[in-house]
């Protein structure tokens, strides 16, 4: 199925019942026109403005075919560039974090200012104009300590994105804490797949004992109704000033909500207690039980954000069947390793639970990769969850396709 008409064709007669065709998890051609009509469209998150928290730092990823690097300048602002020379398109930065004054190109040691400007070329001789060679900016925005990019020319207004993310994030202080520990795991799975998984679980009882620990898995728990428990929730952390109730953009891409955990469990630890002894902020009542925020934001990151620390997932293709994952744990700024927190206690859940959704993916697609594969439905009572992701992907990528198909025409 390469046309991009065919698939157009194929998701306008898909049922919203069922999970999406199996070439949609494997095909080659439908990969390509995922990272040209919704990953090299979208806003995507990034990193945390954590990680460039002194002058001169820096940071890389890969979107696709685009290398990314951020920078924090001398004034404090946070850029986004093409991590590529404006010389001979070297990458300037190879490593995934780093402090410099300048940025040095390694091949020709062209030299860049930490806003892009091009500051020194040798050799080039008298005519040259290093003005018009500035690194190749990408859009970013930054909201409650989360730093968005987008590669597109003309990107999504991102303001309604900010409005619902902010009063959310915001009272947790992301935006002065700090990456405590930082994890990268391939998933040998479409980056569908790994989306999918994350929204249910009704396969967590019986695969993740860790999680399952303190975290509910009533089918309701996500739903976007809620059920007595998870609306007594509501009610109490609302009145304490914290907006905490069921949110959805009006075109399905961000989610948000708080949801209790179980018992009297304040954490993602097998104990249930804090892994943390100080708060992510002071903020917050110190008497109030939060539970975790959930904060998801298609195609790009989901998140859990507790009292004591925040855990936050990004998600990149690398192609049709492998997925990058991303996880950081970011804790107070002042929190101090052995001291207030043990790394161990802190990471131990999700990286348990990350290995493990890595196996579940990976046996998803290889069943998935069968000719004969054909979805089944979704189950109404757990996975609504995963069916208003599909209902996202299949509508945003109708929208793409028909508006290439337009642009073509014309």
């Amino acid at each position: 199925m390469s046309n991009a008409a065919s698939v157009l064709s194929r998701l306008q007669k898909r049922s919203p019942a069922y999970g999406l065709p199996g070439e949609f998890y494997r095909d080659p051609a439908i990969h390509a026109l995922e990272l040209n009509l919704v990953f090299y469209k979208e806003w995507l998150f990034a990193a945390h403005t954590a990680e460039l928290r002194e002058t001169g730092s820096y940071l890389t990823l890969q979107v696709g075919d685009f290398p990314i690097l951020l920078t924090r300048d001398r004034d404090g602002r946070i850029h986004a560039f093409v991590n590529s020379c404006r010389h001979r398109g070297a990458r300037v930065c190879q490593e995934p974090h780093g402090v410099a004054p300048r940025l040095v190109c390694p091949y020709h040691q062209w030299t860049y200012e930490l806003d892009g400007r091009l500051f020194a070329a040798r050799q080039m001789g008298s005519n040259f104009d290093k003005s018009r060679f500035s690194l190749r900016r990408i859009h970013c925005e930054t909201v409650a300590g989360y730093i968005f990019i987008c590669v597109a020319a003309e990107p999504p207004d991102f303001e309604a994105t900010r409005r619902q993310i902010e009063p959310y994030v915001l009272p947790h202080g992301l935006h002065e804490a700090r990456v405590a520990f930082e994890s990268t795991i391939v998933e040998n799975g479409n980056w569908k797949l790994v989306w999918e998984n994350n929204r249910e679980c009704y396969h967590c009882a019986r695969n993740h004992p860790e999680l399952s620990a303190t975290y509910p898995d009533r089918p309701t728990i996500t739903s976007t109704v809620a059920d007595p428990v998870v609306l007594e929730h509501w009610n109490t952390c609302e009145a304490a000033g914290l907006p905490s109730q069921f949110n959805i953009s009006a075109d399905g891409q961000v989610r948000a909500s708080r949801v209790p955990l179980l018992g009297s469990a304040v954490s993602f630890t097998l104990s249930g207690q804090a892994a943390s002894a100080k708060p992510l902020s002071d903020a917050i009542d110190a008497n109030l039980t939060v539970g975790s925020l959930l904060l998801f934001h298609y195609p790009s990151t989901w998140n859990h954000i507790l009292r004591d620390h925040a855990v936050t997932f990004r998600v990149l293709p690398l192609g049709p069947t492998q997925t990058q994952l991303t996880t950081r744990w970011l804790v107070h700024r002042d929190a101090v390793a052995g001291v207030d927190y043990d790394v161990d206690e802190l990471t131990r859940v999700w990286l348990a639970t990350n290995d493990q959704d890595r196996h579940i993916v990976q046996e998803n697609q290889i069943g998935m990769n069968a000719p004969l594969y054909e979805p089944g439905p979704y189950s109404e009572v757990t996975e609504n969850g995963v069916r208003q992701f599909a209902d996202w992907y299949a509508t945003r990528m109708q929208q793409r396709l028909r508006a290439e198909a337009q642009t073509d025409v014309a």
